[in-house]
Formats: C-alpha cells, sequence, structure tokens
C-alpha cells in the first residue's frame, strides 16, 4: 500500500512518520458523507486501535459536533478546525492550523495509533498535503453522477483509496455503479476502489479493512 499521491504542487514535503500515529485523510465533495464514513470507521475500530478525529468546517464546527453527538469516541479525542476560507486550502497550502491540532491530540494521548483528518472541499482537485497526511481516502456519492470517476481530478485519480459512497441510491438517481467502477478503475490505474453503502454495511467493513491495513504497514515500517 504505497502513498501514490499525484502532488504536482504540494509545497510540503512528506512528514518523519517515526514515532507518532498514521495520519489519514479523508476528503471529497460537500455531501458525499465523508462525516458519516469517519464515524463509521471510528465505531469500527476504536476498540482495537487508539484513534482520534480533526475535522475541518469553514465557519462552524458542524462536523466535529456531529461526531460528538454520535458519541463515536470521547469529547477529548474530537477536535475541530475553522478554516475560514475553503477548507482544501488548510488541508494543502496552509497546513499548519491542522498540523497544530494533531500535535495537541498527540500530547494529550500519547500512543495514538491513527489521527483521521476529515476535509471536505469543492472540486475534484482537493488532495491532502503529504506534509499532513500519510494516506488519503477520497468519497464520491453516486448522486454526484456517474460521470464523476471518469472525469478524474487528483482526489479521484490519485488518493490511496478512492470510495463510491451511498451506492443504495443508486437506482433512485439512475446512476450506473458498473460505469462508475470501470471509469474509476480506468483512471486510477490499479489503485484500490470500493463501492459503500453505509446503509447495508454500516461498519464499512471492507474500509475498515483497508485502514488496519495501513496502520499495520505503519506499525511494520517503524518496529
Amino acid at each position: 500500500m504505497g502513498g501514490h499521491f499525484g502532488h504536482g504542487h504540494d509545497v510540503h514535503d512528506a512528514a518523519p512518520t517515526h514515532g507518532r500515529a498514521l495520519r489519514l485523510g479523508i476528503g471529497g465533495p460537500v455531501g458525499s458523507g465523508k462525516t458519516a464514513l469517519t464515524a463509521a470507521l471510528c465505531r469500527a475500530l476504536r476498540d482495537e486501535l487508539d484513534l482520534a478525529v480533526v475535522t475541518n468546517d469553514i465557519y462552524t464546527t458542524e462536523d466535529a459536533d456531529f461526531l460528538r453527538r454520535e458519541a463515536v469516541l470521547s469529547d477529548d479525542r474530537i477536535t475541530a478546525v475553522r478554516t475560514g476560507a475553503c477548507p482544501h486550502t488548510a488541508i494543502r497550502d496552509d497546513i499548519s492550523a491542522n498540523l497544530d491540532a494533531v500535535d495537541a491530540l498527540e500530547a494529550r494521548h500519547p500512543g495514538l495509533e491513527l489521527v483521521i483528518i476529515e476535509s471536505g472541499g469543492d472540486n475534484l482537485t482537493a488532495l491532502f498535503s503529504r506534509g499532513l497526511a500519510d494516506r488519503q481516502i477520497f468519497v464520491l456519492d453516486v448522486a454526484g453522477g456517474d460521470d464523476v470517476p471518469r472525469k478524474g481530478g487528483l482526489g479521484v485519480a490519485a488518493a490511496d483509496l478512492l470510495v463510491i459512497n451511498k451506492t443504495d441510491l443508486a437506482p433512485f438517481v439512475g446512476s450506473d455503479l458498473d460505469l462508475m467502477a470501470s471509469d474509476a478503475a480506468r483512471v486510477r490505474d490499479g489503485r484500490p476502489v470500493v463501492l459503500n453503502s453505509l446503509r447495508t454495511d454500516p461498519a464499512a467493513t471492507e474500509i475498515a479493512r483497508w485502514v488496519r491495513a495501513a496502520v499495520g504497514a505503519a506499525h511494520a515500517a517503524a518496529s
């Protein structure tokens, strides 16, 4: 599982990984289901991994508030960053606020193994800087149109894992899942794609398995 980021304009170097938690970015368009997926992963992994979450919203703390209401982790393991601008600038250009948030969580919880950094983006190019995230999941949803994977973009093409989400809605919005999967496979050059529905699989089983493997690989590299 490699860190295949297409960071053509990334001004940050990859951060040293020894002695810290794996940082997993979860990005994608507004409404694609990133926060619900983050909640599902917290529920699936919290009894086996020491983890925490950073959310990014422009003006509010809506996503962090949702995670706290759902009690997916203790409140002190969930931190919100107010970006004040489109969140993609805070995960790619000036990543200092997110790095500060991650550092504060690691200071509060020594031994963290995984920090999920969830952020929306206004387009298909919203990709995390390699200075912030070691691995990245990009989330699309079927209601956005079945031509979206074909359009590519850094998020679709270069994220370590692409999730085509809310597949249960496909019959109602006229999206062709086979077409979306085949288009995604073509633009991603062999990188994995998961079709997901939290309605039929609330534990996000295949995605949680991928995250476990990523954390395991990080542990192995550090040993």
